[in-house]
């Protein structure tokens, strides 16, 4: 039997090696020259960038994955007994980072977060000691969301309205449901506090604003089993995983961008690449971008949930800037900044508005700033740094020309990363520079209006209201990754993959069913 999967993000390797491990043929077919999709690398001049995600958290998941062989493709447990990382390390090597994230305020101070309760606690006294108690209020509640949300019911596929109001009363009486940073406004009433604890679900697209409160697990996800980094940077990551897929026979497919999945009788049946060449299989999944699978990759008499008004009434999540560069080492970058920085602006509220709401391009800027030779020094040739700085910014629908824009805003920011001292003397120290604007991400990634993180992940495109990773439309399409439940972020997209494939296991009768 056998199955396509197209593209090759760390959602789509991930499906792949588990289809392989139930004993299909899997043929991954990727439009680029390499693996990764969102999570490529660029390589130039001796440096080496990841071009998307930088932040491993939950690293069992891999362990996970990597632990599969033919004819176990470890469908359940939800959270296997955790047994070190032994497999992962025959593919990729961890390692831990402290802090997780350094937080900087435009005033010059500083939030080291990790997973040191003592030292979160000696870290607030330090900057809001009035906020100690209600972080205490904040840590038990957030607690009980992460059981609920993340242990219990992370791995549910939300297959219909019935599934979610199954679970909703749980949800209203832990106040899962309302905005974010109201949330974390009950708990804490320093503005850097509110900042601090709120800020991470813009690391999957979510607006701090308009996202439901339920994201405040990132919190005990990450204190659970903190963050990690790819020696070699995910790009390395994403290379075990070519090879794991490998190991199992599955192939990949470069160059490969699909036109159409073909049907036949309301089911998937194969596909036609942008060549012509037609390719039969007897399951398709995408790995695409949800508007561009139903509304390019399908032709419109072969949907009917997903019409193209529903396409269009779906609400993306922001896209980004991001700015790679390699600079001559000056030696004392490790004294301000860390691994992970997040470089909030004055402004909060008003500059998540502007981005979200207003989808216009704001004057001032956050940056979350990767300077990942801190800890992996081979990323750069010797005595220098590779680092990408990355600015959320509104999606196409903005009506941006970034053309224009583009050069200009890869000088602002990194004018500013110098001139407000946190690479100083930068400008002066660049050997090479590289930028992505939203239109990489439209027009090279296949992600409608270059939204970075797919649908938005607002209370009403969240569980079943997010698009389902088994087609309502056509029988024998599945979807995985970002834009598909449960969401954005490396462990959500490896959660996909495996509630994907546990789907097709029941679909095709596997005995994959849940013990």
């Amino acid at each position: 039997m056998r199955a396509i999967v197209i593209g090759s993000g760390v959602g789509g390797l991930a499906l792949a090696i588990r289809l392989a491990a139930m004993g299909l043929e899997v043929l991954v077919l990727e439009k680029l020259e390499g693996p990764g999709g969102r999570a490529r690398v660029h390589r130039a001049e001796g440096f080496t960038f990841d071009m998307g995600p930088t932040v491993i958290t939950v690293p069992p998941f891999l362990e996970d994955l990597f632990a599969t062989r033919p004819g176990e493709p470890r469908l359940y447990p939800d959270f296997p007994p955790e047994e070190g990382l032994r497999h992962t390390e025959r593919y990729v090597k961890l390692v831990p980072l402290d802090p997780f994230y350094r937080i900087h305020f435009a005033d010059g101070t500083y939030f080291d977060y990790n997973d040191d309760r003592d030292h979160l606690l000696e870290e607030i006294r330090r900057l809001a000691p009035e906020d100690l108690e209600g972080y205490l209020r904040f840590e038990r509640d957030a607690k009980a969301l992460f059981q609920k949300g993340f242990l219990e019911l992370g791995f549910t596929h939300f297959g219909s309205l019935f599934d979610l109001l199954r679970v909703a009363p749980d949800l209203l009486r832990l106040d899962a449901v309302r905005p974010l940073f109201s949330y974390v406004r009950k708990y804490f009433r320093h503005p850097k506090m509110q900042r601090v604890f709120s800020f991470e679900s813009l690391l999957i697209g979510g607006n701090p604003l308009a996202v439901p409160a339920l994201y405040a697990m990132i919190h005990f996800v990450e204190r659970t089993w903190g963050v990690h980094f790819a020696l070699g940077g995910t790009g390395a990551l994403v290379e075990g995983m070519v090879r794991k897929l490998e190991e199992l026979g599955g192939k990949v497919r470069y160059q490969a961008p699909v036109r159409r999945i073909l049907t036949r009788k309301g089911r998937a049946v194969g596909v036609v690449l942008q060549d012509g060449e037609k390719l039969e299989a007897d399951l398709v999944a995408s790995n695409a971008d949800y508007v561009h699978t139903y509304g390019e990759l399908l032709a419109p008499e072969d949907r009917f949930w997903h019409s193209d008004l529903r396409l269009k009434r779906t609400r993306l999540s922001m896209s980004l800037f991001v700015a790679y560069f390699g600079f001559r080492a000056r030696g004392d970058e490790g004294e301000r900044l860390r691994h992970h920085n997040v470089l909030l602006a004055e402004r909060y509220e008003g500059l998540l508005r502007d981005i979200f709401t207003r989808k216009v391009l704001p004057e001032d800027f956050a940056h979350y700033l990767h300077l990942p030779t801190l800890t992996d020094p081979s990323l750069a040739p010797p005595g220098h740094h590779a680092a990408y700085t990355l600015v959320p910014v509104p999606h196409n629908g903005s009506g941006l020309d970034w053309r224009d824009l583009g050069p200009k805003y890869l000088e602002k920011a990194l004018r500013y990363l110098d001139e407000a001292g946190y690479l100083p003397g930068l400008m002066d120290r660049l050997v090479y520079t590289h930028f992505v604007t939203p239109d990489y991400f439209q027009w090279t990634l296949n992600s409608h209006l270059g939204n970075a993180f797919g649908p938005e992940p607002v209370l009403w495109q969240t569980a079943s209201f997010r698009p389902h990773n088994r087609s309502e439309d056509v029988k024998g399409l599945y979807l995985v990754g970002q834009s598909y439940q449960p969401g954005a972020g490396l462990p959500s997209v490896l959660m996909s993959a495996k509630m994907t494939a546990r789907l097709v296991a029941q679909d095709l009768g596997l005995g994959a069913g849940k013990p």
